[in-house]
Formats: C-alpha cells, structure tokens, sequence
C-alpha cells in the first residue's frame, strides 16, 4: 500500500521466479522522495539481498520532497547505498515509465539494466523549468531527456516502444539473468546444437548473431551508442551468452573510446552474473578522432583490458575478420580468453597491413622501380599477411587455438562452453581493484 509515500511494494513471481518490485506513484506529489518512501525502497532491496531475488523498480519521480528539506536528500543516499551493496549481488532492473529528475534519475543508472518507454520516460538532470530559470535555456522534455536522446548518449540500456513493451522487456532479461551471483541462468535446450551456419559477411554483425544465436533470439544492449562495438544477451546450446562484436559502426571499423567503455561495462555485469562472454572480432584498432586529446582512448582501452582480465566467467573469442591492435590483446589474447579461434581468412597483427608494410618494407618500396609504388605497397602487404599475420601463422605461433571452418562456429562454440561450463578461477584476495575509470 502506498500510505502517502509515493511508492507501492512487493514481491511477485515471474516466470515462476520470485521478484521483488517497487513502483513509484506520480498521482502522490509527483512520486517525490521522502522518507517513508525511502523506508519502503529500502526494505525490497534489504528483502532481495537476504532471499537472493532480482529487484524491478518502475521510476516515476518528480524529485524530492522539497517540504522535507536535508531529510528528503537523505533519503536517497540511504537507497543509493543500497543498490551500490547490491550490485553484482542480485539483478536490479529499472523500469523509467515517466519523468525521473534530479535524484530519480540515478535509481535507473545504478541499475544492472534500465528500460525506457518511449513518449512517456524521461531521465534528466534538472527539469526544463528549472534550466529556463538557470540560464534561460526552453528545451522540451523528450529533447532534453525522452527515451531516444538518452539511448543516444548511452543512458539507458534498451528503449521500449511503451509501458507494456518495457514491462516485456524487463521479464525478458529476468529470463535469461539468474536470481543471484550464487546461481547460473536456466538452461532452456531448444535449438539445434550442432547446426551448421550459412556463408557470412563477418561484417554483417546482425546475420552472425543471428546464426549462432539459438533460434536467432538476441537482445542487444545500448543498440544506438557507439556502435563500433555492439553487445547482446542470447542463448547458445541453451546457455545465455554475453555476445560483445566490433562492427563497422560509424567508424569504419575503428573502435571509439565510447564503444570500448561500453564492451566493458557490459563484460562486468557478464561476469557478475556467471554468464560466458563469446567476443566476435573484426577490427581495424582504435579511432583516433582528435591527435591531441588521446588520454580518452587510452583510459577506455585499458578498461575494456581490465573488465576481460578481472572476469572470472567462460570467455571465447572468434577472430572473423582483422585483429588489429589492443583489441585482440583484450579480447582474443591467450592471457584472457580461454579459447580464441579464428576464421582462415582472419589477419591478426599489431598493425594493419598497409601500416605495417609502411614500416617494414619503405626501402624496399621506394628502390623498386619496376612498378607503382601503390602496387609495391598491395605485394608487400599481401606477403605479410601470408608469411606473417594470417590465421594459420597465428596458430603455428600459438595466438590462437585453431582455425575453423566458419560454418562450425557454433558447434565448436557451445562445446567449448560446454568444456568451460566447470570452470573454476578467481582473483586474488582483496577489497576490489582500481578500474581505470
């Protein structure tokens, strides 16, 4: 009952699972915190963490009680807390079914996924009214914080098309996450294991997910922000996968800082969750956008680094295209997957070809006088790839643990994750690590 509050709690079962939900009321002052709305959200999430259950919040605020002044803002730090002990212990999905502002927002930011309903939810900072009366600025709601402008800025992790389909989003993930970090994700067998996938474009990121996916059913995450890295949830042999894939995005197949940031995010919650993460590789290195402002680049390379190296969970990599640069140190490298395959047409160097081929052979290139140097330039790269970075060189020299017909991927995937499902690792002892943030 909501008592004035502004909040309704309880519990349910979903799909036969028990959850715990909260669901602010706007029709009481906005849905505003205060403090009997904090006691309640703070006894779901003390009720979850004790019975190991996912938590659903429907995000429906205003803001603050301003009448309850310093108390009011109390209140939210005692729910942040929580969710931040949370984390990684039980799945928290927010549901943004309306206008979440100021403290609101960050309830659906802490969550493990936040799901925003078109026309309806809206996150932001400070309402337009209070913008027009900081500096004069008259934006509208859905401009400023509607579904679309937040996807587009990496906000929320899906967008629904209204409140119905945000609600069938949400048991959608609940399906494929466990309860707890103390549970795996059910096992739910319903395609064929060892089917065989079609001739593929490893570029074409939505036909290789759909193939190897079972039944072709992949939810991906943040699918507007930075798409030179893509991420997903699926099944494969009935087990939920993390998919991560470098796409050709805006970038020609260039990695931004934002796409790495959000592989690694994406990474950890895999990992909090014990779910197996098969990276799909195809990329040209990193997109260098401004020479002079690089530390950005730097600092997300080294967190998607880190996010692969701190995670304990099955992690496979299939090289499809180019393996250029840190991504497969990352991703494919033999120090944090546990299998990396590779298809024969795969290159993987530290450098791409014509890069490499500008260093190692510029004599050679400008004494040869018999033919155009852009030729020169092709012959020589051509050489490198077959005597140095091709599939085959980086089997013999151990890179990667065999290269495959494209057509087996999936077999050869879900038995290795079949071979890795008792894997059993974990990090030394300490309080947690320094993530470069």
């Amino acid at each position: 009952q909501d008592m004035g509050a502004g909040v309704i709690k309880g519990y349910a079962t979903v799909q036969e699972r028990p959850v715990y939900l909260f669901a602010q009321d706007f029709t009481i002052r906005g849905g505003a915190m205060g403090k009997l709305q904090a006691q309640k959200i703070t006894k779901v999430l003390d009720m979850a963490h004790k019975t190991g259950a996912p938590i659903v919040a429907l995000c429906d605020s205003a803001g603050v009680k301003l009448d309850e002044g310093a108390q009011a803002m109390n209140a939210y730090s005692e729910i942040y807390q929580r969710m931040a002990r949370l984390s990684g212990v039980c799945p928290m999905i927010a549901l943004v079914l309306g206008p979440c502002i100021g403290g609101a927002a960050l309830l659906a930011s802490l969550a493990d996924v936040s799901i925003m309903a078109k026309k309806v939810g809206q996150l932001m900072v400070f309402g337009p009214q209070v913008l027009a009366a900081m500096n004069g600025v008259d934006v509208k709601p859905e401009a400023l914080g509607g579904a679309e402008a937040i996807a587009s800025q990496g906000g929320c992790t899906l967008v629904a098309e209204d409140e119905a389909h945000a609600m069938a989003l949400a048991v959608r993930v609940l399906s494929m996450l466990p309860s707890s970090n103390l549970e795996d994700a059910e096992i739910i067998d319903s395609d064929d294991m060892n089917r065989l996938l079609p001739a593929l474009d490893p570029a074409d990121v939505d036909s290789l997910w759909a193939a190897l996916a079972d039944n072709g059913q992949v939810l991906e995450f943040f699918a507007t922000y930075e798409t030179s890295i893509r991420v997903a949830l699926t099944r494969m042999g009935g087990r939920t996968v993390g998919l991560v894939a470098t796409a050709k995005g805006q970038t020609d197949g260039k990695l931004t800082s934002g796409a790495l940031t959000k592989a690694a995010q994406f990474v950890r919650l895999m990992d909090c969750y014990n779910i197996p993460v098969v990276s799909l590789m195809n990329t040209r290195g990193v997109y260098v956008a401004d020479p002079s402002a690089q530390i950005s680049l730097i600092k997300a390379q080294s967190q998607l680094l880190y996010a692969y190296a701190e995670a304990t969970v099955p992690k496979l990599c299939v090289v499809t295209g180019d393996a250029i640069g840190q991504a497969y140190v990352a991703m494919g490298g033999k120090a944090n997957a546990d299998v990396t395959y590779a298809w024969p047409s795969a290159t993987i160097s530290a450098l791409t070809p014509e890069a490499a081929v500008a260093v190692l052979y510029k004599e050679q290139i400008a004494g040869n006088a018999t033919i155009p140097v852009e030729e020169a330039r092709r012959q020589y790269a051509d050489e490198y790839v077959r005597d140095v970075a091709g599939a085959l060189n980086a089997a013999k020299a151990g890179l990667v643990d065999d290269v495959i017909d494209p057509d087996r991927t999936r077999a050869l995937l879900i038995s290795a994750l079949e071979m890795l499902a008792s894997k059993r690792d974990s990090n030394p002892a300490k309080k947690h690590g320094n993530i470069p943030l």
